[in-house]
């Protein structure tokens, strides 16, 4: 997925069992991850600093939202652990990253695997993607990201869950 494409329809369960239907988001603008799985090491610290800066996405009015293959109850507990603030999806089967172009083959500790490519989605009102971030480092993305939602920024009200 590039900017300019569109982001593909996706129905999932948050970390509390509802479905988020990617139809009730239309009309705002939000930022999708993809990261691989709770807990370790890297994905916490991504999503600890997307919590960090919650209040700042808050004020541009875009939710922001994570999505990993780990089950409802993982999210839960690890949303609980870390205090974080971002609503975190379960892809399971690692589908809808596979459609967004964030599950494939990549290099870990210098050796080809199969599995999550760390990307980053700032999708639009009318489902178009606005900004790309693919193959990143946790460390300082979130910031990387809410800047460049800065180029988009409107003011709208807030968008709820």
């Amino acid at each position: 997925m590039e900017k300019g494409d569109k982001m593909p329809p996706f129905r999932l369960q948050d970390e509390n069992g509802e479905w988020i239907d990617s139809s009730a988001l239309l009309g705002i603008r939000f930022v999708l991850f993809f990261y691989s799985q709770d807990g370790t090491p890297g994905c916490t610290k991504e999503a600890q600093e997307f919590t960090d800066l919650y209040p700042k996405f808050q004020l541009r009015n875009v939710p922001v939202i994570g999505v990993s293959g780990d089950s409802i109850e993982s999210h839960r507990k690890f949303k609980d652990k870390y205090g974080l603030k971002v609503k975190l999806l379960s892809d399971p089967d690692h589908k809808y990253a596979a459609e967004c172009g964030a599950w494939g083959k990549k290099m870990l500790y210098g050796r080809e695997v199969t599995g999550t490519i760390r990307s980053s989605y700032l999708v639009g009102k009318d489902g178009t993607i606005e900004e790309a971030w693919r193959n990143v480092k946790a460390t300082g993305h979130a910031k990387r990201v809410l800047d460049g939602t800065l180029k988009h920024y409107v003011d709208d009200s807030p968008a709820e869950f």
